[in-house]
């Protein structure tokens, strides 16, 4: 077999993992961030606010958010649980620390406490946690596009051939999902039909980046023979399209339907789209094309999987939306987000329990065909990130009411705290914390970091043969790829620069 024949054949025929495993893998940025957040409060206490430098900066967030995911997808993935178990027991120890320097100096009751953290009043316009939601999306698949190349990538982590559930089955869902919860829909209400007109036209120039960047793909991938997964996309297709294509096909739809009853929409695409599969021999189609065995004959036989999931991301999109109208309403006091926090645990609770109801009446959940069961799944998983994120983000803004002036980089800011204020900074010098920050650096050119660790992903492959390095090798070569995309985007972030063409 020829080298790209072995690298193919390392990523295909796979099954899966479980949802307890990818939950709990997901489970480790979040820890992380509150782990973060904390380890600054605790320094604020002690020290007061101190300027460092952006290298340092980037350094402890590299080391920090980065270097655990990298592991425990990698080298500790057979010991997974202890890894977010470490990281919660380190916050634990800090929240306690925390509290205890607070209460040297102050003499209220912890109900108190309580009741100042749950009427305090939130500085922030945005929500810190949608952000950070794309961010490690973003980030984790940044990690696994690379890592699935070496042998300290578990088999299961990647994706599935046509069946099952796998870590890398989840990103793609995860990145339409986060752009359904910031899109234009989710952001704008009450539009009228002449306002949905011209914002039409606008979101449909606006996906030309990613027809360019499908196109550039595709060229580049078929002109230096670089090996390919076919069954994951097509032999054309690529993660540039369905996006592109996510995005027009949204954009019509709401010029004529309202976003506020897009689950209506996404509900009805689904259903049609999986009684089709039933139905019909489309099912049979897109696994094992025209003939039955796999033929690549014609456009859409050569590209099948990635024309007809398009269907299924379409809906995920659509619940994206809906999800995004209702996290994005203003809210001002802690306990109105706690609530918020309450209610989206239990509608993921009810997700989970539709996806394990369809996965046994419906059928197993396929990438390939972006079934019902597949995009419930994904909805699911994306909303349990979401509550574990908030929930880390409202734990670290309690920390912060314990420590008066105290500004965390990427979470929310309060206005009303029973902290001692001798360590109180202007809000300019909060402001220039803030943005050293890994996470906003990410967030500020997002496609950016994904199209540079696509491209450095296809020069380790070029160089390096993954396949057969050892692990301590293996383990370099990740973190250098990961800081170097970290290192360029975080430049371009303390540069003021947004690489952005529409």
């Amino acid at each position: 077999m020829s080298q790209n024949q072995l690298k193919e054949a390392f990523i295909s025929n796979l099954n899966g993992t479980t949802i307890t495993e990818i939950s709990l893998g997901l489970s480790v940025a979040p820890t992380c961030t509150l782990c973060r957040g904390l380890i600054l409060v605790y320094l604020y206490q002690t020290h007061g606010e101190r300027r460092h430098s952006w290298m340092v900066h980037l350094l402890i967030d590299f080391f920090i958010l980065v270097l655990p995911q990298v592991v425990s997808c990698t080298i500790f993935s057979d010991y997974l649980h202890l890894v977010p178990s470490v990281i919660v027991a380190i916050c634990v120890a800090m929240l306690y620390v925390i509290y205890r320097k607070w209460k040297t100096s102050n003499n209220l009751p912890f109900h108190r406490i309580h009741q100042s953290f749950v009427k305090a009043r939130i500085e922030n316009e945005v929500v810190p946690f949608v952000t950070n939601f794309r961010v490690f999306v973003n980030l984790l698949t940044a990690i696994a596009i690379l890592a699935v190349d070496f042998p300290i990538f578990p088999r299961r982590y990647a994706k599935t051939e046509t069946y099952g559930t796998g870590v890398m089955d989840f990103g793609v869902g995860g990145f339409i999902f986060g752009n359904a919860l910031v899109s234009p829909e989710a952001r704008s209400r009450n539009q009228d039909h002449h306002s949905r007109i011209s914002r039409l036209g606008k979101q449909l120039m606006s996906t030309w980046p990613l027809i360019v960047l499908g196109l550039g793909r595709l060229v580049s991938v078929k002109s230096i023979d670089y090996y390919e997964h076919v069954s994951e996309y097509g032999v054309h297709w690529n993660f540039f399209f369905t996006l592109a294509v996510v995005k027009m096909l949204s954009s019509l739809l709401f010029t004529f339907f309202p976003a506020q009853k897009s689950w209506v929409l996404a509900t009805v695409v689904l259903s049609l789209y999986q009684f089709v599969l039933e139905v019909t021999d489309l099912k049979s189609f897109i696994l094992n094309g025209r003939d039955g065995k796999g033929s690549r004959v014609g456009f859409i036989d050569a590209n099948r999987e990635g024309l007809f999931s398009v269907i299924g991301y379409l809906a995920v999109y659509l619940v994206g939306v809906q999800f995004g109208l209702y996290i994005l309403k203003k809210r001002t006091f802690c306990k109105d987000w706690l609530k918020t926090m309450c209610n989206l645990g239990l509608i993921t609770c009810l997700f989970f329990v539709f996806f394990f109801i369809f996965q046994m009446c419906v059928g197993v959940a396929s990438r390939r065909i972006a079934n019902l069961t597949f995009c419930i799944w994904i909805v699911a998983q994306c909303l349990f990130l979401l509550c574990l994120i908030m929930l880390c983000e409202l734990m670290l803004m309690f920390g912060q009411n314990l420590a008066s002036g105290c500004k965390i980089p990427s979470t929310w800011k309060i206005c009303q705290t029973y902290s001692n204020k001798k360590h109180g900074t202007a809000r300019e010098e909060g402001k220039k914390v803030t943005e050293l920050c890994l996470i906003s650096a990410v967030n500020r050119n997002q496609l950016l970091f994904f199209l540079l660790s696509n491209i450095m992903t296809g020069l380790v492959n070029m160089i390096i043969d993954t396949i057969h390095s050892r692990t301590v090798f293996s383990l370099a070569v990740l973190l250098m790829y990961m800081f170097g995309s970290c290192l360029i985007t975080y430049i371009l972030h303390i540069k003021n620069i947004t690489i952005k063409y529409w």
